[in-house]
């Protein structure tokens, strides 16, 4: 079921000015950590997100992993990445989308 036209405007980031200021601030928070936003989805909460990861390339998985262990280390150390290597993240880069998409619908 589509979501109403108000309700796209007022999520969409280029329309909406507090949508574009969460989006920047949920972006800053996932570069300190050199995390992606889909890093953030739980397989254990979602069997599709837990379907779409076994599916996924073993390499994309494992970057995935990397960016985990990294983030939980820096977290626990109370630090976040360098500066540097903050400005060279993408955190909302898909690798999962498509395959939840095939996941999501071959399971309905």
């Amino acid at each position: 079921m589509a979501s109403p036209s108000w309700l796209q405007a007022l999520l969409n980031p280029n329309k909406n000015w507090f949508a574009k200021q969460h989006m920047k601030t949920v972006s800053q928070r996932l570069r300190n950590y050199g995390l992606r936003f889909e890093d953030l989805y739980d397989p254990k909460e979602d069997l599709d997100i837990k379907e779409a990861l076994d599916r996924l390339p073993r390499e994309i998985v494992d970057a995935r992993n990397q960016r985990l262990k990294r983030a939980m280390d820096l977290s626990m150390k109370h630090e976040y990445l360098p500066q540097d290597l903050q400005a060279l993240q993408t955190p909302f880069r898909s690798y999962l989308k498509d395959m939840l998409a095939l996941v999501s619908t071959s399971s309905n």
